[in-house]
């Protein structure tokens, strides 16, 4: 996974933290996480989105598949008044994740856990949600036969995910592999049917290809005007495997081999 320099040192945020005034042992907020906790398209108002899609209510249970650095899942309990199980794969992530939950005082509104979705999910949840994770994970049919079994009866899975426009060619496969940790997209049709297998009644699917192909394209060129300072931050390695992660998925979008997908799965 750590080939995909989005999640290269992610150790990163307390640097940037560090930047604004807040050293390793300030206490934070969410707010003060949040520009730099997201790691999916659109920031906290993609989560607003979702919020609304799910139909989420103050003391639901919710399941963040791929939590990341626990942004979404912070930003979930604090606006919507739920409680977040905050599920990672990656060790650093979880630990970097959990710790920046304890400073902030949310430890009672989010729980952390560092595993595999694919080996199952313990209780019983309102809503489910995944911001561009479920990509990395190939078996698309165990995945979510384990998302529809975490869910009560008339549950909603919120994705947001990649789908295939087209063939990739041989140098497309290969930053998809390596670059971006995908080995292979289903096509929208795929998705829908293989959620259905699993149990899911109620798939809608929102195509948001133009959408995300201009925020990724902003994203690099911004990333790109600010580079002088993000070297001074970070250092030269860490900004050059940033600048090469966002040029590729601007280039998979840009060029039309992907699609950006919103999916709701009742």
């Amino acid at each position: 996974m750590k080939e995909m320099k989005l999640y290269h040192g992610v150790n990163r945020i307390y640097r940037q933290l560090e930047a604004v005034g807040l050293d390793h042992n300030a206490t934070v907020t969410v707010a003060d996480l949040t520009p730099f906790d997201q790691y999916h398209y659109h920031g906290t108002a993609a989560v607003d989105a979702a919020i609304t899609a799910m139909g989420l209510k103050p003391g639901m249970r919710v399941l963040d598949i791929g939590s990341g650095i626990g942004g979404p899942a912070r930003y979930l309990a604090q606006t919507a008044g739920v409680h977040v199980t905050a599920l990672e794969l990656q060790p650093d992530l979880h630990e970097v994740g959990l710790d920046l939950t304890q400073r902030s005082g949310m430890s009672e509104h989010v729980e952390h856990i560092c595993g595999n979705v694919l080996d199952g999910i313990d209780g019983c949840y309102d809503a489910a949600l995944s911001m561009l994770c479920f990509m990395h994970i190939d078996d698309k049919a165990t995945l979510f036969k384990t998302c529809r079994a975490a869910l009560r009866d008339g549950g909603t899975l919120y994705i947001e995910d990649y789908g295939s426009n087209r063939m990739a060619t041989a140098e497309e496969a290969e930053n998809l592999k390596r670059k971006v940790q995908c080995n292979g997209i289903p096509t929208v049709a795929e998705y829908g049917t293989q959620l259905h297998v699993a149990g899911f009644e109620q798939v809608t699917t929102a195509d948001v290809t133009v959408d995300w192909t201009k925020f990724t394209a902003k994203r690099l060129a911004t990333y790109r005007a600010s580079r002088n300072r993000h070297v001074e931050l970070h250092g030269e390695d860490t900004v050059a495997g940033l600048e090469d992660f966002y040029a590729t998925v601007a280039g998979l979008l840009g060029d039309g081999l992907v699609a950006g997908l919103k999916i709701v799965a009742r």
